[in-house]
């Protein structure tokens, strides 16, 4: 494999007799006095400094006062916040009853054996509470009873 040589670019006007620093027809450079190197202005540290010092206040004083912040807001909207967080735990709940009927529902023979579950307990129910009117007097007496115990109120 050749190796490439990199070509060279001489200036043409410079030659060893008009340019001293030559060595072998090679230019050299001179190195400058560092005191003679051109400066750029110094920048302001002190204002970009004093910026970012007074934004750096502002987010330490809000994040201090956020826990109040939010203590407040909460203080102020209770009811309101309340009434949200139940509706939403009202939804997830019926969302999540119904996903567990709809997976009970898919097994074989579920559906089916609820059902004669449930016609059985109705078929049962009338003909122990509803059919004679003296079984439907202890029904209410029962009602009644329940809803007493449920009040405060002992008879």
């Amino acid at each position: 494999m050749e190796t490439q040589e990199q070509p060279q670019y001489i200036n043409p006007d410079i030659t060893p007799e008009t340019n001293p620093t030559t060595v072998n027809g090679v230019g050299t450079v001179e190195v400058a006095v560092k005191d003679e190197l051109p400066k750029l202005p110094p920048a302001s540290m002190s204002a970009t400094s004093t910026q970012l010092q007074q934004i750096s206040d502002k987010i330490a004083v809000f994040l201090a006062r956020l826990p109040d912040y939010i203590g407040n807001f909460f203080n102020d909207y209770k009811p309101q916040i309340t009434t949200v967080a139940l509706i939403l735990a009202a939804f997830i709940s019926v969302k999540l009853v119904f996903a567990v009927l709809d997976a009970v529902n898919d097994i074989p023979l579920f559906a089916t054996i609820f059902e004669l579950v449930g016609i059985g307990y109705a078929t049962w129910f009338v003909s122990r509470y509803l059919l004679k009117a003296s079984t439907r007097q202890e029904l209410l007496s029962e009602i009644n009873n329940f809803k007493n115990q449920i009040s405060g109120k002992q008879v």
